[in-house]
Parts: C-alpha cells; sequence; structure tokens
C-alpha cells in the first residue's frame, strides 16, 4: 500500500503533501508513510484530531493538532500529552463551534502557553460560527493566532475522500 501511495504522490509537482483524514494516525501504516515521503524530502504535515499521540511521528513532519473544544462534545477525545511533544514547527488548531468554545481555547492557550510553543490556529465550524464573527473577536481580543477556515468543507462539503 505504501508503494501505491508514494507512486500516486509522485505523479504530481508538488513538494507539500499533507497527510489528514478521517484520522491518520488510526491507520497502522500512517507512521511509515510519513517518514518516507520525508526521506523523499516532501515537505510533509500531518493533519491529525489529537485523539492519538504523536510521539512516534518523524521530527520532520509538521503536526498540525485538534484541540476538541467543549461545544464539540469530543473534547474529552483529546490526548493532551501530545502538549508536550510540539515543537516550534508544529501548530495547534481549535476548530469553534460558538462564543463559549473561543473563550475556553482562550483560556486553554494561556494556562498552557501555546503561543511561545507552537502556531495556533483558530477556525470556525462550519453551519456552526459565523466566519466574520470568529475574525472580529480574534481581532478585538489582540490573540497571536492565525485565523483559518475548514478549506476542504468549502470545496468539498462533508463529502468522503480518497
Amino acid at each position: 500500500m505504501q508503494a501505491e501511495v508514494l507512486a500516486e504522490v509522485a505523479k504530481y509537482k508538488t513538494h507539500y503533501i499533507t497527510v489528514t483524514g478521517g484520522e491518520p494516525l488510526a491507520q497502522k501504516n500512517c507512521i511509515p508513510l510519513l517518514a518516507k515521503l520525508a526521506e523523499k524530502n516532501y515537505h510533509v504535515s500531518l493533519e491529525t484530531s489529537g485523539a492519538f499521540s504523536v510521539k512516534d511521528v518523524d521530527q520532520r513532519i509538521i503536526k498540525v493538532i485538534d484541540i476538541k473544544t467543549p461545544d464539540s462534545e469530543e473534547s474529552h477525545r483529546n490526548d493532551y500529552g501530545n502538549l508536550e511533544l510540539i515543537t516550534k514547527n508544529d501548530q495547534i488548531k481549535f476548530v469553534l463551534c460558538s462564543r463559549n468554545d473561543f473563550d475556553w481555547a482562550v483560556n486553554f492557550i494561556t494556562e498552557h502557553k501555546l503561543s511561545d510553543k507552537c502556531t495556533v490556529l483558530f477556525s470556525p465550524s462550519k453551519d456552526q460560527l459565523d466566519a466574520t464573527e470568529l475574525a472580529e473577536w480574534i481581532l478585538d481580543a489582540q490573540l497571536p493566532v492565525r485565523y483559518q477556515v475548514q478549506l476542504h468543507k468549502i470545496l468539498w462539503g462533508d463529502k468522503q475522500g480518497v
């Protein structure tokens, strides 16, 4: 399977690869694939739900780790041990569903000094939080975060990828 993925990737003229899911780390061959992509000099990022440890992920890989917020109803899945494994090259992402999530995330960032450890991303949950409203909250609070939208949902909706 790894050879098939590498062959497919080689068809494109890109040097940037994002491995995302579902949950890539739930796949037993994900960790070796990430290392192999890095060996082939691709710039690789891993987008993970934050429910699995990233301790075995090759250090050349940029880790984009979700921290699930209370209103996502998935915060019980967070593996907070990942916070000890992040580097300046990595990113922590909060997909926010509400003002309550925003306030929670701001407190979380402060408590864990995340802005000193990595890049922090805020994204509005599509159909739950108005994108403009979140942008205004970020500006009003003068937060050291990057704003992003869930581009995959804008481009493909909830359609499952291949």
